[in-house]
């Protein structure tokens, strides 16, 4: 009777330390953690924004999507009421309020644009452009003939999606 009772305790045992042992090893980090698989980017523009303001009655927006994976950023401007067509568009890095830098070329904005318009453009980031973007150090201007520093200019806003 010993050897049984012996033998179905070693085995209830050796089950329990296996066990254990299992769910021990088993541990979760942050590079099990899945980042957001977008971000929606957006942002007005007007020249109230600019540094140093400019005054006058255009806007714009931009919207669009950055790919953390590809690091694409895919983006549309609109604008309206310029005080002519717009000569000059970009992205820079740079907090509210502040100057920044150009990030990249201009845009390529092409001919035959009003004062009222559209941009589609996409873009591929570097790892500190990214970190910058989904951060809110981004803004974008467009610039036309009579304020050729940039007539609006609107920060960037990154919002992850799941």
């Amino acid at each position: 009777m010993k050897k049984v009772f012996s033998g179905k305790w070693l085995i209830l045992s050796a089950t329990v330390l296996m066990s254990v042992f299992a769910f021990t090893s088993c541990n979760r980090n942050d590079s099990d953690t899945p980042g957001p698989t977008m971000y929606n980017i957006s942002g007005n523009a007007s020249g109230s924004q600019m540094v140093p303001a400019v005054a006058g009655n255009g806007t714009a927006t931009i919207t669009g999507t950055y790919n953390p994976n590809t690091r694409v950023l895919t983006y549309t401007t609109n604008w309206n009421g310029l005080s002519g067509a717009p000569t000059s568009g970009g992205f820079y890095s740079g907090a509210s309020g502040t100057s920044g830098t150009l990030i990249g070329s201009q845009w390529s904005l092409g001919t035959g644009l009003t004062e009222t318009g559209t941009l589609t453009g996409q873009t591929t980031l570097t790892a500190d452009q990214a970190a910058q973007l989904t951060s809110g150090n981004w803004y974008y201007t467009l610039g036309t003939a009579n304020n050729s520093t940039g007539e609006v200019r609107g920060q960037i806003t990154a919002t992850a999606t799941p």
